[in-house]
């Protein structure tokens, strides 16, 4: 999603609705602010790109200002869902503080979202409709836990993405099972006995570190969430001797080896939707990279 979205919270107008069953003056951006180099990477990079063009050439059809947006960066639970194992990136960014920060300032200058505060409140309800459509409906799917999630068929979003993979509906069906399954594939690996008992071992590792961390979990929530952050060669410590431990008492090993299947059973679990997806993300990269190669 673009990051638009933490101003359309803000504004409290964001157009999608999930149902459970279990007048800032600044100015608006400069032309050079023009966002990121059009060029194509890797098949993911090349759909995004395509994506957010085709967003942009919506939202100037309409009168509106629109800036290419970068993809989000990975950030620490997705790179990491159980246990920081790569010593050097450790070493490096620690939990990652410093890419945080670094993120927020980017997106505090984002020139989206500077435009977006510098209209006037009426302007950004026709922007927030525009882009997200004026209602919650038309796409709608029940996850596998059993929550309907709900979206506009309507608006730059939508349109960009029914013009790069044709059947919308199963494109939202297919993203929004497969963001759900990957919740639940990190909870089952995470629950399961055999990563449990390859906790143990870690915990040793670490107290011959000098740390009483019990699992991977505590050890995050220490660096990263306490009232007064910690200094940064403190966060780097912990979280190399984190990925230290992880490695040396096999718990990464573990870890990802769960995760392959688990990952493998949900997808016999749900082949519909993943099967949908790979497809239509393959079908969909011809014409990609044909809206990169055309540009602006």
């Amino acid at each position: 999603m673009h990051r638009w979205t933490l101003a359309l919270l803000t504004a409290g107008l964001l157009a999608t609705t999930a149902t459970g069953c279990a007048g800032d003056t600044a100015s608006a951006p400069a032309a050079a602010d023009a966002g990121p180099r059009r060029v194509e990477g890797t098949p993911r990079e090349t759909l995004q790109l395509a994506e957010q063009l085709l967003i942009k050439e919506c939202m100037e059809k309409q009168g509106h200002e629109y800036w290419v947006e970068p993809p989000d960066p990975e950030n620490l639970s997705t790179r990491f869902p159980y246990v920081v194992d790569d010593l050097a990136w450790a070493k490096a960014h620690g939990y990652g503080t410093d890419l945080r920060l670094a993120d927020d300032a980017r997106a505090r200058s984002n020139p989206n979202q500077r435009y977006f505060r510098s209209k006037p409140a009426k302007t950004r309800a026709v922007l927030v409709v525009a882009i997200n459509g004026a209602r919650p409906e038309g796409l709608s799917v029940r996850l596998p836990n059993g929550m309907e999630i709900t979206h506009s068929d309507q608006g730059c979003q939508s349109t960009a993405q029914r013009q790069l993979y044709s059947d919308l509906q199963a494109w939202f069906r297919a993203t929004r099972v497969a963001d759900s399954l990957a919740d639940t594939r990190i909870g089952l690996v995470m629950n399961d006995k055999r990563y449990k008992a390859a906790v143990e071992p870690w915990a040793r590792c670490m107290r011959g570190q000098g740390y009483t961390y019990t699992g991977p979990g505590q050890t995050r929530a220490a660096a990263t969430q306490p009232s007064t952050p910690w200094p940064r060669a403190k966060e780097v410590r912990l979280a190399s001797a984190e990925a230290r431990c992880a490695l040396s008492s096999g718990l990464s090993s573990v870890a990802k080896a769960l995760d392959t299947e688990y990952r493998d059973e949900l997808r016999r679990r749900h082949p519909r939707e993943s099967a949908d997806l790979a497809r239509l993300k393959h079908e969909a990269l011809p014409r990609a990279r044909a809206i990169v190669a055309r540009g602006d």
